[in-house]
């Protein structure tokens, strides 16, 4: 049972909760050990966090899930885990996250609060609403920023990287259920209800307004944020940024895949490559180049 439930906690999507450190990183706070320390501790709250959701999201799809191609196969519904199991570890997860965030900042801890609130609400009702589901899972990800902009003391984060990261993950949202739509054709309502209400075109649609927004609203960032260079050097990271968006674009359309956004990461070399270059020319430029 053990080994089912640390594979229902996804950890390999914890990634997600790097999005956390951008406060950190952006802010020019990279070599303040405690603040790195304070964000580390807040990453591992809100890593408990998101797995309780992962549960709770899994229990509320227990029927869908055991029709689903890949999905039959998770612990719970395979059986290898057991649904009282999977509440319990919910509950005690989501218990020492918002109590924990509280006990580390009250700011921190509303945020967290607010961030179980809302999946568990996308849960059970959200994620069956076309759009809004996307938009939800975007605010998710606002919710990471603003929690590690709350665990430390901003001198200069720009709020241009809550719009970057809200297009983004919108970007991501379309392009996940585009993916799942394309694999999944007449039967994609069964396996996941949202899916009726989306078509290809709306979401080829919708992909290209959130990926040209994206690739503007970081360009404006890069050159008009008070907390980048006054030497422009951030503008050289736009490339990557946009080769980033264009690779996954091919792996949608051209290989199918997308499915997963947060594992395709780690499994396309050039996506992966791609990130940690944009990484280091970032930090590069923030670090350096003042």
């Amino acid at each position: 049972m053990l080994p089912g439930l640390v594979r229902s906690m996804r950890p390999k999507q914890w990634i997600k909760n790097g999005f956390i450190y951008a406060a950190l990183v952006f802010d020019g706070q990279l070599g303040n050990t405690p603040a790195l320390l304070v964000t580390t501790l807040g990453f591992a709250l809100f890593c408990l966090a998101t797995s309780s959701i992962y549960l709770i999201n899994d229990i509320r799809d227990l029927a869908e899930d055991r029709q689903h191609p890949t999905k039959r196969n998770r612990p719970l519904p395979s059986g290898r885990l057991p649904v009282s199991a999977a509440w319990a570890a919910a509950g005690a997860f989501g218990g020492v996250a918002i109590v924990g965030g509280f006990l580390l900042d009250r700011e921190f801890g509303w945020i967290v609060l607010s961030y179980v609130a809302l999946f568990i609400l996308y849960s059970f009702r959200l994620k069956h609403v076309p759009i809004l589901d996307v938009f939800a899972i975007a605010a998710g990800f606002v919710l990471r920023v603003a929690a590690g902009v709350a665990l430390i003391t901003v001198v200069r984060f720009s709020p241009w990287l809550y719009v970057c990261t809200t297009l983004l993950a919108l970007f991501l949202g379309f392009g996940k259920r585009r993916a799942e739509l394309s694999l999944l054709a007449e039967s994609a309502g069964q396996h996941r209800r949202v899916l009726d209400g989306y078509t290809l075109p709306l979401l080829d649609q919708l992909i290209v307004v959130v990926c040209s927004a994206t690739i503007m609203a970081y360009s404006l960032y890069t050159f008009s944020a008070e907390n980048v260079p006054k030497n422009h050097l951030m503008m050289l990271t736009i490339p990557f940024v946009a080769y980033g968006i264009f690779r996954y674009l091919w792996l949608i359309h051209v290989e199918d895949a997308g499915g997963a956004p947060d594992e395709l990461l780690l499994s396309d070399r050039p996506l992966l490559l791609t990130f940690l270059l944009w990484g280091a020319a970032a930090v590069g430029a923030l670090y350096l180049g003042t």
